[in-house]
């Protein structure tokens, strides 16, 4: 039976297509009633905090505060709570549209091998899911946030947009969830190591920490009680830039590090598989502050970094790097947009080259390369072939570095005309004009359809 045809699904379409018209729902910052209304269930022990944290005038429900101990095994749940969906219709049996949503905290490991605490959401569709087998689960990795906690992206999915003249947060991510629900599939959302979770900086771009967090969001969700999952729903994963990259790990890492966590599929676009071509991208773009979210997330895990850091950052780079680790995506763009790295050094030149020329500081970056392992089945590469924030030509790499091990890769080069010298334009525009494919792609093999790499044909595509 064909997934488009029920009125109930016309009504999601409709409603994803309204999650573009978030700038009506304007919210500026969750207060303290939302860190009490609902007390959290918890899978543990452990003491939930009790007062907020307040991150550029937002006020961070005390829930994203991790307890002192926390659970022994990875996807633990620590604790959850309902999770009011910022754009919701009432659906005509009673049930909200396009779901019931629950607030997340649960246990995961760090690159160093340290138990960490992250923040999510699961969602559980109103839409029957019409395909073979049991309801299937979708782990969405989002896109680029920000490093402050009012940028995670389960905030976001209570708060589209959140403004107050210290900080600007869209949850552009939730049109592919919402889209991602239409089709009858549970969606669980993971907020990344640090991101919500008020104990630490967000690691961004860390390659073991972010497919961590991604494969325990799966065990999480698998774990919280009342859902309609069960022991046979499959997995797809599904992330663009940022989240691309974490789902291209998450296929990476599944065999060794979650093996009870079979993958049906993955979508990975616009992946930064390779940091050193991705740091070249965005130092001087309007995406510039994305430099000091990933200074700042690898001076935290790493202590060689942080001792390079700060032999080689001069006031003005020490400067960026504490504000916009507080900053989401919008502040971050109108405050440091078109940045160059070369004036927070001393030295005057670009972090790119000062890490060329420290060794403890290329080995951090070259072991964030993706692409050295082969992804458990059968993955989605997607990448616009204009892309000058996160370059095409390394993601278009990681595809063929995936085909030589013998991947089942699916390559798809989006071919758009020159949007704009590295304004985001040429980034973005592939999120949208792909976003259908790429739904109905995962959706096949949620399905349990099979595919057919397509490696042989990328010595003729782009």
């Amino acid at each position: 039976m064909s997934r488009y045809r029920s009125r109930p699904r016309r009504t999601f379409d409709r409603l994803a297509a309204a999650a573009l018209a978030t700038v009506a729902c304007v919210c500026v910052g969750a207060t303290t009633a939302d860190a009490t209304a609902t007390t959290a269930t918890t899978a543990t022990t452990a003491t939930t905090a009790t007062e907020p944290v307040e991150s550029r005038g937002v006020s961070i429900p005390a829930f994203y505060t991790p307890p002192a101990q926390l659970p022994a095994t990875n996807g633990a749940l620590i604790r959850h709570e309902p999770l009011p969906l910022g754009l919701s219709l009432p659906g005509l049996d009673g049930r909200p549209l396009p779901g019931t949503a629950t607030r997340l905290m649960y246990k995961s490991t760090d690159s160093d091998g340290r138990a960490v605490a992250v923040t999510g959401a699961y969602i559980e569709p109103s839409a029957k899911w019409e395909g073979d087998g049991p309801r299937p689960l979708v782990a969405v990795a989002s896109g680029t946030m920000g490093q402050g906690d009012q940028c995670a992206p389960s905030f976001a999915l209570q708060h589209p947009l959140t403004v107050n003249g210290q900080t600007l947060s869209i949850g552009y991510d939730n049109l592919a969830i919402y889209r991602l629900l239409a089709t009858g599939a549970a969606v669980v959302v993971t907020d990344y190591v640090g991101l919500g979770a008020t104990d630490r900086l967000h690691t961004y771009v860390n390659r073991q920490d972010e497919g961590h967090a991604v494969l325990d969001a799966v065990r999480a969700a698998r774990a919280l009680p009342g859902t309609s999952l069960t022991s046979g729903s499959r997995v797809g994963l599904y992330g663009y830039s940022e989240g691309g990259g974490a789902s291209a790990s998450a296929a990476e890492l599944q065999p060794a590090y979650a093996p009870d966590v079979h993958l049906a599929g993955t979508y990975a676009g616009a992946p930064p598989a390779d940091l050193t071509a991705v740091m070249k991208g965005i130092d001087g773009s309007a995406l510039a502050a994305a430099l000091g979210w990933a200074i700042s997330g690898f001076a935290q895990a790493y202590p060689d970094m942080r001792g390079i850091s700060e032999a080689n950052l001069n006031d003005a780079g020490r400067k960026a790097l504490a504000d916009t680790s507080t900053m989401c995506v919008g502040e971050a763009i109108f405050r440091y947009g078109f940045a160059r790295s070369t004036a927070w050094t001393n030295s005057g030149k670009s972090v790119a080259e000062i890490i060329a020329e420290e060794p403890r500081a290329q080995a951090v970056v070259d072991e964030q390369r993706i692409g050295t392992l082969r992804p458990a089945g059968p993955v989605r590469v997607a990448t616009g072939v204009q892309d000058d924030i996160v370059p095409h030509a390394q993601a278009r790499r990681l595809a063929v570095d995936w085909c030589r091990k013998g991947g089942d890769v699916t390559y798809a080069a989006i071919e758009l005309p020159n949007l704009g010298d590295r304004l985001l334009t040429n980034h973005l525009t592939p999120l949208i004009t792909d976003q259908t494919a790429a739904i109905s792609w995962l959706t096949d093999r949620l399905e349990g359809k099979p595919t057919t790499s397509n490696c042989w044909t990328m010595p003729f595509q782009r």
